[in-house]
């Protein structure tokens, strides 16, 4: 029997590849066989999911965040020309910083820079997982960068984003979460409208573009990015598919599971995939807490098992292993 473990990050506690590890852990200890495939859907951890499973390099870079500190972050590179950018490393909104965290002052220059190192690297595809951004610049500070830094070199740009919000409305949606007061929307959503305008290609009215406060349209716009889902760009990247053709279950995994996991978020994009691929095949979720509003979504799952902590993991992929045989 052979047990698929490809669960998301636990947020703020253990990284997808620790999930994957200590929950294989207990399904090897129980007898059966376990392939380890932590995933992401864009946001946090997309670049270490996307570096583990494929074997990329990580390439250490000085950047700065977003109000221009300087940070030392990194991409990871393929020997195919595969890179990975994580816009969180550099323009994240979690990264401490000490001075004041003015959302009008944010800007992504940082990814800028590791996108174009990437490229001057010879990377010839980069993708950008654009979650958790602390700005809401139109991605203006990353074009300058990119192009101060002698531009992509050629390298095709794809930008990782499940959500389908519009440029315009990037201030709106989210800037609240960075920080922004109504007049701060007000004027955020006023410069985007600028920027749009002055851009080599309008962004307005195209879904995705909003995405990481406008940074996706200003790649679009500019570099002619392809702008796509994240989790499903994971899926295929990593070779979720071709693991799930030879699994007898399916092990997901992340914080919490609530409501928003319904929203076409990662665990529920594995749920179709299994649904399309492998129908019938058993899917448990090992999560650190569970809505008690999930209602019938719940029935989806062969099981769900909550382990807030590695010995709770290890003794969840051992149950795993237990209820499906092997």
């Amino acid at each position: 029997m052979a047990v698929l473990v490809a669960p998301d990050s636990f947020k703020g506690t253990y990284t997808a590849a620790q999930v994957a590890h200590a929950v294989a852990a207990g399904v090897r200890a129980a007898g059966a066989a376990a392939v380890e495939r932590p995933l992401a859907d864009g946001g946090e951890g997309t670049m270490d999911a996307l570096a583990t499973a494929l074997g990329m390099q990580r390439i250490p870079v000085a950047t700065v965040d977003a109000w221009g500190d300087p940070v030392e972050a990194g991409y990871a590179l393929g020997e195919d020309g595969l890179a990975v950018v994580e816009l969180a490393v550099a323009s994240g909104i979690a990264l401490p910083h000490a001075g004041p965290r003015d959302p009008r002052a944010a800007d992504t220059a940082g990814t800028g820079i590791l996108i174009a190192a990437a490229a001057a690297r010879g990377a010839r595809h980069i993708l950008v997982a654009a979650g958790g951004s602390a700005t809401t610049d139109g991605g203006a500070g990353a074009i300058e960068a990119i192009r101060t830094a002698g531009g992509l070199h050629g390298a095709r740009l794809t930008v990782l984003a499940d959500v389908v919000t519009c440029f315009e409305d990037a201030a709106t949606v989210f800037g609240p979460q960075k920080g922004a007061s109504p007049d701060d929307v007000a004027f955020l959503t006023a410069r985007l409208h600028d920027l749009a305008a002055r851009l080599s290609r309008d962004p307005r009215g195209v879904p995705r573009t909003g995405a990481a406060g406008g940074f996706a349209g200003g790649m679009w716009a500019v570099f002619d990015a392809e702008l796509v889902s994240g989790a499903a760009t994971v899926l295929d990247t990593v070779g979720f598919d071709d693991e799930l053709a030879r699994a007898d279950a399916v092990v997901v995994g992340e914080g919490r599971l609530d409501e928003q996991t319904t929203q076409g978020k990662l665990i529920d994009n594995v749920l179709q995939r299994v649904d399309r691929r492998r129908p019938g095949t058993p899917v448990f979720a090992v999560v650190g807490s569970v809505s008690a509003s999930l209602g019938g979504y719940a029935d989806r799952f062969a099981g769900i098992l909550i382990a807030g902590d590695e010995d709770r993991m290890r003794a969840a992929g051992a149950e795993v292993a237990s209820r499906v045989g092997h």
